[in-house]
């Protein structure tokens, strides 16, 4: 599998768009699909700041990374199924959607001109690395809990129907007892 910068910095690119596929449909976990969002858009963004950006002029980019933050806040506080909420992922979608374009049409491209096949593999590892921190972190306590372990959190915190969850449930139901 390729672990340079690029493809890995694309490859994030096409899940986001496919979470936003699926908060358009309106099918499955809308909630569940907007925290997925929410950790994959910051993790990404805070990698690429972080480990990317400083070597590329990317002023613009980071100015782009600021509004959608400040957009992806909005969805996570809006109810899915309202107007607030089909509004506000609009504005995200297309704010996300325009830097993507820019970044995969303008900055990708310089940073692989200015850099070698070595060097892209080096910010590939140190992306995912800081990618995978991020992720982690904003998984919370409940990142790597058993099912069990799991259990006993949602018996302590009385979530309703905790017998008949499964561990995706139970991570879900104790997240939202947690905000």
């Amino acid at each position: 599998m390729a672990t340079d910068v690029i493809t890995l910095i694309t490859r994030d690119h096409r899940k986001v768009e496919e979470l936003f596929a699926r908060l358009k449909s309106g099918k499955g976990d809308q909630s569940a699909t907007v925290a997925e969002l929410h950790a994959l858009l910051t993790a990404h963004a805070r990698a690429e700041e972080d480990r990317v950006y400083p070597g590329i002029d990317a002023h613009h980019g980071l100015e782009e990374h600021k509004e959608a933050e400040v957009l992806l806040d909005a969805l996570v506080r809006a109810r899915p199924g309202t107007q607030e909420f089909r509004e506000t992922l609009e504005k995200l979608a297309d704010s996300v959607s325009h830097h993507v374009e820019e970044e995969e049409s303008e900055l990708l491209p310089k940073l692989a001109r200015q850099s070698g096949a070595k060097r892209l593999e080096e910010l590939g590892e140190a992306f995912a690395q800081r990618r995978d921190e991020e992720l982690r972190a904003l998984d919370g306590p409940l990142s790597g809990a058993t099912k069990a372990e799991l259990y006993e959190q949602a018996q302590k915190a009385d979530i309703p129907g905790r017998s008949q969850m499964d561990k995706e449930e139970l991570e879900q139901a104790l997240r939202q007892s947690a905000s």
